[in-house]
């Protein structure tokens, strides 16, 4: 689908006037290009344009963050007024309600932000194209004086999570789990899965796990700041990268050593951490661990050449008092240990890995953590070529400033996608909580086991330092996005509406959990002990020429098959507008819950676009509020119970161009395209050899028979060589036919032989048979002679 009509089918009807007008602009391209060269006159009139709509849409966003803002500091106030007067529950579930409703709006505008900052950079490249005039350069400075982009809504959500939190324990203090109750130490799992989330879907993730976990914040003394969340890692090597070969293969005590802090780049006087991090097989029995210990800035260099130990700062500690003796004598031992690594196999920094972190976790509670870091970019440290760190162990021509714009693009890769990390620690042989496997196996996420930033960063920027690469690069032109086909996302924990003609007093309808995906349920996850049940296996590594061979493929692959098109997936599960009835009040105008005062409800004529199947999908989610239908008032009669909802009429789309009908009770559902991996031709390769293996062992027997036997053994070599070449026959010919249906695009393609098998065994049977039957004759006839 081209934007023009993407931005069509995704604005917010009550804000569609506040949208970049891409049309208009691209008519003016089209019209004055067709007819005339384009002229300075026309760059003026388009530049002004252009201007307009960037005012136009600065101002916007401005005016709906000052709601929101206002909006938090309205309900932080609420919530503290109702934990200190201890509120009934029914002022609490208003106010819930409210905060729900809040967390939906703030990933509307996250989407207005990225689709008109996409318009922009869309339309612009249209002008340089068609145009001849250069006017992308100058519009990004333009850009910067305005810049709604760079709003990542880190701030708010920070702010709405404490704010939910407090009101969803009802003023008390956060308790873990109550699936974790009783737990035993000594008896735990740790699992870590990682996934790739699209751009687009971000602050959905962040907000859909903030319902379950709080944002974890290790200073709550002072207020937020973007600052806060940056992260900066220096990873250290040799020129033979062990340290990169022996994480990508995951061998038996491979390690990873970096250098770490927080925030701006640390003083002289400032700390950072070394960490080293040790992989352990599952075979030993062991765990992989992680272990680090504090070092000042200034102490780094000495310490990495050898010059410095850590044996003086240990020693002050141990006499502080500020560590157990036991602590202190471990991190006496990592810091010998690491600095004998670094070192012997004569280590330098060579990648740094920098992103911003959202941490979501209980406090004092590390059972359940999960991160999403952003911003990811991956930059070269080391000097091969020209001088980079030099002979400090970080380069100072970068600090926190992404997206790094002064650095060349040789020595930077900036990742296109957020990564997720979960981290578990459950009972052996106990669920993980369910809420976590519908996210990963929602639309928001793209599994990537096993991906490391360090690896990446050495298989982008170093690629001819190094033999082996991850299995993950073909992936990276690829678009990550899926269809919503499940029903999961932000809507599916907000309020039912209020039945159809039912008046609008009486107590507030409670929040109804909804089902996530189809059959979902406690018995969706029985039996598993971890995440990476819930995942697809993938190889760790592959050569370079298997990369090549890969991205040659893909390429061909993504210009001939449409299917893999997000968009053109999107079209195929988008249907057309039901009309909504009926209200989502909150609280009526001017009344009180249990002597508690609460806000009127403010005009949020978004929440019905949210109602609607097509809105929630052009939003990315797929979720179930309530949809009315004008023949039937109960909301169950259009849900079959398995967690998507019906239609009773027949549908008719033309939107765009295309047309698609549907039958009664059929339920919109996307295609996901059928991706075809090697080891599929390499699987119908393995069985073709096995059957022509044994084709040739059962025709030496009957060779054999036939060239040492005797008259009876000769007719059965005889039969086992008529079969060997029947096999053989066979076995070319099924091979043919199932590399023809995967080849094919039919969705109903049959690789199950049944037939095959099965007259083989008959008619070994009968050869043997005969050959024992035969032999019994000749023996019953020598013997009566």
């Amino acid at each position: 689908m081209k934007f023009g009509q993407h931005l069509a089918y995704s604005v917010q009807p009550e804000w569609s006037f506040n949208y970049i007008s891409y049309d208009e602009l691209k008519d003016v391209i089209k019209t004055r290009t067709a007819t005339q060269v384009w002229t300075e006159a026309d760059e003026g009139y388009f530049v002004e344009l252009l201007e307009r709509e960037l005012e136009k849409v600065y101002s916007f966003q401005n005016v709906k963050l000052g709601e929101v803002r206002r909006k938090l500091s309205y309900f932080h106030t609420q919530s503290q007024e109702f934990k200190k007067n201890e509120a009934q529950e029914e002022s609490w579930q208003a106010l819930e309600i409210e905060i729900l409703r809040l967390v939906a709006e703030v990933d509307v505008m996250a989407k207005y932000t990225r689709l008109n900052y996409t318009g922009f950079l869309k339309i612009v490249k249209k002008h340089d194209k068609q145009t001849g005039w250069m006017l992308k350069s100058i519009f990004h400075v333009r850009l910067n004086t305005k810049p709604f982009h760079k709003e990542n809504y880190d701030g708010i959500i920070v702010r709405l999570s404490a704010i939910y939190h407090v009101v969803v324990a009802r003023g008390k203090k956060l308790k873990g789990d109550d699936q974790f109750s009783n737990w035993d130490s000594s008896a735990f799992v740790r699992d870590t899965t990682k996934y790739w989330i699209h751009p687009d879907n971000i602050t959905e993730v962040k907000l859909v796990i903030m319902k379950h976990l709080p944002v974890l914040l290790f200073n709550t003394k002072k207020e937020y700041e973007d600052q806060d969340a940056a992260i900066s890692s220096v990873y250290v090597d040799n020129d033979a990268f062990e340290c990169y070969q022996g994480r990508l293969e995951k061998t038996d005590m491979a390690q990873a050593i970096r250098i770490r802090w927080y925030g701006p780049t640390p003083t002289n006087n400032g700390q950072c951490f070394l960490e080293r991090k040790v992989h352990r097989e599952k075979w030993t029995g062991e765990q992989s661990v992680k272990e680090r210990f504090p070092i000042k800035t200034k102490y780094i260099n000495p310490y990495l050449g050898g010059e410095y130990t850590m044996d003086v700062k240990f020693a002050k500690l141990r006499s502080r008092g500020q560590k157990s003796v036991k602590d202190v004598e471990l991190m006496q031992k990592l810091a010998n240990e690491v600095q004998t690594s670094i070192v012997t196999k004569k280590m330098r920094p060579s990648i740094r890995a920098f992103y911003r972190r959202t941490a979501f976790q209980l406090h004092n509670d590390a059972r359940v953590r999960i991160s999403l870091d952003t911003e990811l970019a991956l930059i070269r440290e080391d000097d091969y070529g020209r001088e980079r760190a030099g002979d400090n162990w970080k380069r100072d021509d970068i600090g926190i400033d992404w997206p790094f714009k002064q650095l060349p693009a040789e020595d930077i890769t900036r990742f296109p996608y957020a990564v997720l990390e979960v981290k578990l620690q459950t009972h052996h042989g106990q669920e993980p909580p369910a809420w976590i496997v519908e996210l990963i196996n929602s639309h928001l996420v793209e599994s990537c086991p096993r991906f490391s930033k360090y690896i990446h960063g050495v298989a982008t920027l170093l690629e001819d330092k190094i033999q082996i690469l991850p299995f993950w690069l073909p992936q990276m032109d690829q678009d990550i996005r899926k269809p919503p086909n499940t029903d999961f996302g932000l809507t599916t924990f907000l309020p039912r509406a209020w039945p159809v003609g039912t008046p609008q007093a009486g107590p507030r309808p409670p929040i109804v959990p909804r089902p996530m995906i189809e059959g979902s349920s406690d018995s969706t996850i029985k039996n598993a002990k971890s995440l990476s049940e819930f995942e697809p296996k993938k190889p760790k590594t592959m050569d370079k020429a298997t990369y090549q061979q890969k991205m040659a493929e893909k390429n061909v692959n993504r210009r001939n098959n449409n299917s893999n098109n997000f968009y053109n997936q999107a079209l195929g599960v988008a249907g057309s507008k039901t009309s909504v009835t009926g209200s989502h009040p909150l609280v009526d105008n001017g009344s009180t819950v249990s002597g508690q005062a609460l806000m009127p409800p403010p005009a949020r004529p978004w929440i019905d676009r949210l109602n609607n199947k097509d809105s929630r999908l052009s939003l990315g989610t797929d979720s179930i509020i309530t949809e009315k239908n004008h023949d039937n008032a109960n909301d169950a009669g259009n849900n079959n119970g398995d967690g998507l909802l019906r239609r009773k009429s027949t549908v008719r789309r033309k939107r765009f161009g295309f047309k698609e009908k549907r039958t009664a009770g059929t339920p919109k559902r996307a295609v996901a395209a059928v991706k075809l991996e090697p080891k599929v031709f390499f699987a119908n390769e393995r069985t073709f050899l096995n059957w022509l293996q044994f084709s040739v062992l059962l025709g030496t027997i009957s060779l054999t028979l036939l060239n040492f036997g005797n008259a009876v053994t000769r007719v059965s070599g005889a039969v086992l060589t008529v079969i060997t070449l029947l096999a053989m026959i066979y076995a070319l010919g099924i091979f043919h036919v199932r590399l023809s249906n995967i080849m094919s695009a039919k969705p109903n393609r049959q690789f199950h032989d049944r037939w095959g098998p099965t007259v083989l065994c008959v008619f070994l049977f009968g050869a043997y048979f005969l050959n024992f039957y035969t032999k019994f004759i000749q023996t019953q006839t020598t013997d009566m002679a």
